[in-house]
């Protein structure tokens, strides 16, 4: 008897797709695998960027408004109170303004116009802070230095940012060395403007004449300290007009309505 034979003259075997096209495959879906959990990890991230920026934000403006009392030394340093109380005292005692290059009050913003803050009591100015933004050794520091009303009294310094390096420069936040420039002058024995400095050392090792117009250093943390005193002395004398004024005259809150 005859056996039947395929067309092909041999026994039909199945089709088996190769190893190496199986491993291919596998390696695409992994790679759709990932870039799908990147796609969503990418969406999560961004939605709690955009939840959060608001209350970020909130918290900037809470801290200076903190540091603006700090400065003006309505708070005590050590002893944090409630936002409901922070916002009460800025209501109350701290009045945004804007002056021209010669220290006339405006009423709005205009080109070259300069941004303080006054400090009052019962529509009494106590004095004014200047925002400082002066270069650091790593980068900008930022804060406030209050005055007294006589143009040329520090009441208070402090600091809401820097990237100082802790324990050294950082130490610019620290009340120890924030409470030092309490009381110094930005006139020297000859009323003239010289700033208010950070010394290399201790401020009471420098000549008598000097002592008052120096706060002590930090130790380690020269540079921190000379790049601070140049950017404290760059922002005063632009806006020493003002300073000028109060010295001259004083002003008090009605001026500016």
């Amino acid at each position: 008897m005859s056996e039947t034979i395929s067309e092909t003259g041999s026994d039909t075997i199945p089709d088996e797709q190769p190893d190496n096209q199986l491993d291919k495959n596998n390696r695409i879906n992994v790679i759709k695998f990932a870039l799908l959990v990147s796609f969503i990890c990418s969406l999560m991230i961004t939605a709690a960027a955009t939840g959060l920026k608001g209350l970020q934000q909130e918290n900037i403006e809470l801290d200076k408004r903190i540091n603006l009392l700090k400065a003006a030394s309505l708070i005590d340093p050590n002893n944090k109170p409630s936002k409901a109380a922070i916002k009460d005292l800025y209501d109350t005692h701290i009045q945004p303004v804007i002056v021209d290059n010669k220290g006339k009050i405006l009423d709005v913003d205009s080109p070259g116009s300069l941004h303080l803050y006054f400090y009052k009591t019962d529509d009494v100015i106590k004095g004014y802070i200047l925002p400082i933004n002066s270069r650091g050794l790593w980068g900008k520091i930022r804060g406030y230095l209050a005055f007294e009303n006589d143009g040329q009294t520090v009441s208070g310094f402090s600091v809401f940012s820097h990237s100082e390096t802790p324990g050294l420069g950082g130490e610019i936040e620290s009340a120890w060395f924030q409470k030092n420039f309490k009381g110094k002058k930005i006139l020297n024995s000859q009323n003239k403007f010289v700033s208010v400095g950070i010394a290399k050392g201790k401020a009471g090792n420098l000549p008598t004449a000097e002592q008052e117009n120096y706060v002590d250093g930090i130790s380690g943390a020269t540079l921190t300290g000379k790049y601070l005193s140049e950017g404290i002395k760059s922002t005063l004398a632009e806006y020493e007009p003002l300073s000028i004024t109060f010295r001259q005259k004083g002003l008090t809150a009605q001026e500016k309505e």
